[in-house]
């Protein structure tokens, strides 16, 4: 806590200059940036925040001028780059892509190493993917249903694959469970690449993933979709019903992506970015182009991303705890 405070401490010292002076602060805004940013992404390169921050990084070069480097830290389930931002300076030179891990890991780990209130300006709510409930076409599951009579049948029999603890797959998975009070082993892997070599090899017969990374097997008729976890169903399979069509009162689990600054940025530079972003977001070629990676546009700004961190950090603390997931 101590150290926490004193962190923090610099960190208004260090922006005090630009805080307390508005006509300074529109100076800096209006001259910004004028060197590199870098967008830290706490994941390894090639996954859904990667290209997101990548994406994002191209529109942002060209609208203002300078250069957007993606910087990849991995590690500690976000929680190392995550934290390397909060300690940055507060000056718009070092921005934050990250995934819903974010609102997950305050209740998932006993010490988060940051305050995702206090440590963080919300900049740009980007884009989302929902997640998708597949089986292998050897289980004989064709539908949710299917599924939940299965469960009830032979309890513990059937198991499902994920990318790993936490994962908005996982807790999605979770809350299915426990609606219909039913028990599913869960098998965890170290990332949706083994999770879904898993099911494609047969070893388990359901798994709950991200739509990207599932999209290509289940075009291909690999494995069967069973639903996904969206608000709507997704545009190229029509198919492929929600949850909340078969029933499932609110039960949207996806994944979304977000842009943050360390706590003390000055509004201005939030302002610019979190425009530029949203300008961004809604031209047509670019929204197609998140669209065929697999993601809906969100651009939410600053106000829109505060308010979905609050309401989602407390909707998982709540299924963590009712789930019974051990803090790690």
């Amino acid at each position: 806590m101590v150290l926490r405070l004193d962190r923090r401490t610099l960190l208004r010292g260090a922006g005090a200059t630009v805080l307390s002076t508005p006509f300074i602060g529109s100076a800096r805004a209006a001259n910004y940036p004028d060197r590199t940013v870098r967008i830290i992404v706490p994941f390894a390169a090639g996954g859904p925040s990667d290209i997101t921050a990548r994406l994002m990084s191209v529109k942002l070069q060209e609208a203002l001028g300078q250069s957007f480097i993606v910087e990849n830290r991995a590690g500690a389930g976000s929680n190392l780059g995550t934290l390397a931002v909060a300690r940055s300076a507060p000056d718009g030179y070092t921005l934050l892509v990250v995934s819903s891990a974010f609102v997950v890991n305050p209740s998932l780990y006993k010490n988060v190493p940051y305050d995702a209130f206090k440590d963080f300006a919300p900049i740009c709510e980007i884009d989302t993917s929902p997640n998708v409930f597949v089986a292998t076409n050897a289980s004989g599951i064709t539908s949710i249903k299917d599924m939940i009579a299965r469960a009830k049948a032979k309890p513990d029999d059937l198991v499902y694959a994920s990318a790993g603890i936490g994962t908005t797959p996982h807790l999605a998975t979770e809350l299915l469970k426990l609606t219909e009070n039913v028990r599913i082993t869960h098998v965890p892997y170290g990332g949706s690449g083994p999770a879904t070599q898993s099911i494609l090899a047969g070893t388990v017969p359901l798994m709950c993933g991200s739509l990207p990374g599932l999209h290509g097997a289940i075009k291909n008729g690999q494995v069967r979709a069973l639903a996904v976890t969206g608000e709507t169903r997704w545009f190229d399979m029509p198919e492929v019903p929600t949850m909340i069509e078969l029933g499932y009162k609110d039960f949207v689990v996806d994944t979304f992506h977000c842009m943050q600054a360390p706590a003390g940025t000055p509004q201005d530079v939030v302002e610019k970015l979190a425009g530029t972003c949203i300008a961004a977001l809604k031209e047509p070629a670019f929204r197609d182009k998140l669209r065929s990676a697999g993601f809906e546009t969100i651009a939410n700004g600053p106000d829109g991303l505060r308010k979905r961190i609050a309401n989602d950090i407390q909707r998982y603390k709540t299924i963590i705890e009712k789930a019974g997931i051990e803090r790690v």
